[in-house]
């Protein structure tokens, strides 16, 4: 396996970082998300190094490769995933074509990190996963939202009974069609070969994932689905329904056809309430007998920091991340069950 040394953990895989050089990371995939938000995560954090990556247009591979002063590129996945040189692999295409690219990575026995959501359907998520559990092969799905400070503060509000016993969370996620979706371009984000549940697949999925992460996995899940406006293939508005852990109940209402953007998440206590926006960098909001406390925490230049850092952390074997491929994988059950595909 490349030089590397795994080991079993009762929790997740782990491995050994090689001792004399930095863990080499391959990158599939450098569209937006990689510009700011991950990739350069990946650079600055220690013990790293991204030694290559691909992207179908050979013109954009070179340029990202030239401007992030990164080693070598390619068009080729196969060339990446395969090079003796790359340690570990981060999928960063849109999610139809995840499972294609991440069953390669299983099969060359490398770590993984894969852009959310894990797979369209849960179907290609469990296949994915367990492709890397056979293999007890390290499998991380970029949930960053679990490891960002302002989330963290929420979960520790929680924690502490700071709003006594948690009875209902909800989340309203609304907003107006963009420039994009009424010119009719393609957008893989509202394709319904590439994301069924259109934006609700980009969008909530960071919600979905972030909430079971501060309340615990959900045990049912049920949802309307709908294509409202007419303007592209996948839906565009949803509602659902969830139970966390048999006694905390869940709500959503996602428009994407809304004459205004909204964001607005509250989780409701026996002792007080807290809001706090999942995809805005609103304020943290907690209100209780005590009064009401506001806190801005921003979130780092680049928002894959501390998601990044974690991933090392992991498999240095200092720690479990949190959000692996078994949470991605219940996160992908939820998403299905809300769309009515499960």
């Amino acid at each position: 396996m490349n030089g590397i040394l795994y080991f079993y953990n009762m929790a997740e895989s782990h491995f050994l970082f090689p001792e004399s050089r930095p863990l080499r990371w391959g990158i599939i995939g450098c569209g937006s998300v990689a510009e700011k938000k991950s990739v350069p995560a990946y650079v600055n954090t220690p013990d790293f190094e991204v030694r290559m990556v691909m992207r179908r247009n050979e013109e954009k591979a070179k340029d990202y490769a030239r401007r992030h002063k990164i080693a070598q590129w390619t068009t080729n996945a196969d060339e990446v995933i395969a090079h003796p040189e790359i340690d570990a692999i981060y999928i960063a295409t849109p999610p139809d074509s995840h499972k294609f690219y991440a069953l390669k990575v299983a099969a060359a026995g490398k770590p993984c990190c894969i852009e959310k959501p894990m797979a369209p359907k849960y179907a290609d998520s469990l296949a994915i996963y367990d492709a890397f559990r056979a293999k007890d092969i390290p499998l991380f799905v970029a949930y960053y939202r679990r490891s960002l400070p302002r989330f963290l503060k929420v979960k520790q509000w929680l924690d502490e009974g700071l709003i006594g016993k948690v009875r209902h969370i909800h989340w309203q996620k609304t907003k107006p069609p963009s420039h994009l979706d009424l010119s009719g371009e393609h957008n893989w984000r509202t394709d319904s070969k590439v994301a069924p549940g259109g934006y609700f697949d980009d969008l909530a999925s960071h919600g979905l994932d972030l909430f079971t992460f501060l309340l615990g996995d959900i045990q049912m899940a049920h949802g309307i689905a709908l294509n409202q406006q007419g303007l592209y293939s996948a839906h565009d508005t949803v509602s659902g329904t969830w139970l966390h852990e048999g006694v905390i109940t869940g709500t959503g209402f996602w428009n994407f056809g809304s004459f205004q953007r909204v964001d607005n998440v509250e989780i409701l206590g026996s002792g007080g309430k807290i809001s706090f926006a999942v995809l805005d960098e609103a304020p943290l909001i907690l209100e209780n007998d005590s009064g009401q406390q506001s806190l801005e925490i921003p979130h780092p230049n680049h928002v894959q920091q501390f998601h990044v850092e974690n991933i090392r952390e992991h498999l240095s074997g200092r720690t479990i991340h949190p959000s692996t491929g078994k949470t991605g994988l219940h996160t992908s059950w939820v998403m299905d069950r809300i769309l009515g595909n499960g």
